[in-house]
């Protein structure tokens, strides 16, 4: 059956608040594949399974990653969110903890390898000093990286600022944990990221703070 263009153009601006240049090619040239894209696309939010809000502040997390950059599309976002009654705050937060993931990801991936390929030559013990301020990290802020303690023993001074960089965004600000967790994991599960160990840290961390499989599963 023939695709009602003009339908199918009201629904997408109905679904989704914006008509985009694309979505033109598409209607003249695969109007049968632009409604395929915006069924798969709008299916999360269709679902109702995470709120309006966040849903936008997962795009948004998405489109600031520094591996992506969509300034546009962030933009349109931020606007959206306000509308189902982000504050500033808020939408602040979304920005700096998207900040910190995207810059701790070449450090934590990085400093692994490093690691690994040192293999027995890179272990150093943690002082009692060291392992509390660990702990007390991990308290705060729910994560440690896997080459943690490789980074604290090898580059002290850094570390503290690594610490300090992930201390501000995630103990502090208006968001929950579990908003947290699902907006990080956004941002380390965007295809123009797919940094594994973060996907798994903030999958383990928002079943810790209570978020359902189906509240995943919607995010990714």
């Amino acid at each position: 059956m023939a695709i009602d263009k003009a339908a199918l153009k009201e629904e997408i601006i109905r679904e989704r608040g914006y008509w985009a240049r694309f979505h033109d090619v598409l209607l003249d040239n695969a109007p049968e594949f632009l409604a395929a894209y915006v069924a798969f696309q709008a299916a999360p939010t269709r679902s109702k399974i995470l709120e309006p809000k966040l849903c936008e502040f997962i795009y948004i997390a998405v489109d600031i990653s520094v591996n992506h950059m969509y300034d546009r599309g962030a933009k349109r976002h931020m606007g959206f969110a306000l509308k189902a009654g982000a504050t500033q705050e808020e939408l602040l937060q979304v920005i700096l903890l998207t900040t910190v993931v995207a810059a701790h990801q070449p450090i934590d991936s990085g400093l692994q390898i490093l690691q690994e390929e040192l293999g027995a030559t890179a272990g150093k013990t943690l002082s009692s000093e060291q392992l509390a301020e660990k702990t007390s990290y991990m308290d705060a802020t729910g994560h440690w990286p896997d080459a943690g303690d490789f980074l604290v023993t090898h580059s002290p001074e850094f570390a503290d600022a690594y610490k300090a960089y992930g201390h501000a965004v995630w103990a502090l600000g208006p968001l929950g944990r579990k908003d947290k967790e699902l907006i990080a994991l956004a941002v380390c599960s965007s295809p123009t990221t797919l940094h594994e160990p973060g996907i798994r840290r903030h999958v383990k961390g928002a079943l810790a703070a209570g978020a359902t499989p189906e509240e995943i599963s919607t995010v990714l």
